[in-house]
């Protein structure tokens, strides 16, 4: 698996959030099941919003993209700066981590409490 860094788009406090991230390697097989935890930042404790293809916070499209959800209930008090999240496959015996770490900012809207 290679590493490399993309421009996306960032979140708006208070809207929900999608992104669809695309893999150069099979990692999302069909019947995968993935789950990740999004956080202020790496160190802390306290989890935003917990991810999984169960809930619809995480959606296979294909072999190698899957879909980022992160409802506007879950966006709606996060301050401006940025979130942190990795993903996991639940379905192995153990957990595999995916190896990659999204860091995705965090922008508060002028249009909000609509």
């Amino acid at each position: 698996m290679t590493v490399s860094v993309a421009d996306g788009p960032a979140i708006v406090a208070g809207y929900e959030y999608r992104l669809q991230l695309e893999a150069d390697s099979p990692v999302f097989p069909a019947g995968c099941a993935l789950a990740a935890q999004v956080r202020a930042k790496v160190s802390d404790s306290a989890v935003i919003a917990v991810l999984t293809t169960a809930n619809g916070g995480l959606a296979r499209i294909s072999d190698t993209i899957v879909e980022i959800t992160i409802l506007a209930g879950a966006t709606a008090n996060l301050p401006p700066g940025s979130i942190v999240m990795d993903m996991v496959r639940t379905d192995l015996d153990p957990d595999r981590h995916l190896n990659f770490t999204l860091e995705i900012p965090v922008i508060r809207p002028v249009t909000r409490g609509l």
